[in-house]
């Protein structure tokens, strides 16, 4: 699938199809990774093992706004009582640094005791990612460990970022990237 995406002779609708496939499956990935318990469970032929997650209703998918909100639709696809948050944090691309900037953010109530599904394709610099789990962790007093982040894509120059600043934060990711480039773009 990715070889699809990332092929220049890739048209727009064989991307998109790919990339909705990539992100449902990126999505049950993510999803899967919340806590669960073994279960037993009658079936027509018995009791069996299961295993029982924790309820959607507990799940807050927070997009960070405009590429995050395809990743959170596949989410809400596999996942429809998934409560929404929304979190629109943009680069200053002029910035050498490409600092993000905050400018709005709007989670259910109760999220402090709720777990986090934070969705964004990207993963460059991990500045974008950061703010977003800061506003989370400092605004919303969300447990950095019931914090999982989502996205298709990392550079290992963001994931160290996070490794540092948030190492309690789950990241489930697709594919990693060999670098950014010079202007810190995947």
């Amino acid at each position: 699938m990715f070889t699809q995406m990332r092929d220049v002779h890739t048209d727009s609708r064989t991307f998109a199809h790919y990339a909705k496939r990539s992100m449902r499956i990126l999505a049950e990935d993510s999803l899967a990774e919340f806590p669960s318990e073994i279960v037993d469970i009658q079936t027509p032929c018995g009791i069996c093992k299961g295993v029982k997650g924790i309820a959607p209703e507990n799940i807050v998918a927070t997009s960070i706004i405009r590429s995050g909100d395809a990743l959170l639709e596949a989410v809400r696809e596999v996942e429809p009582a998934v409560r929404v948050g929304k979190i629109l944090i943009q680069r200053d691309e002029s910035h050498p640094d490409k600092i993000p900037k905050l400018f709005y953010s709007k989670m259910p109530p109760g999220v402090e005791n709720m777990y986090v599904l934070l969705c964004d394709p990207m993963l460059a610099t991990g500045g974008s990612a950061v703010m977003a789990i800061k506003t989370l962790v400092d605004t919303y007093q969300v447990d950095p460990t019931k914090i999982i982040f989502a996205n298709m894509i990392c550079a290992p120059e963001g994931l160290q970022v996070m490794a540092d600043l948030y190492p309690q934060v789950k990241i489930v990711t697709v594919a990693i990237d060999e670098c950014l480039n010079e202007d810190k773009y995947i």
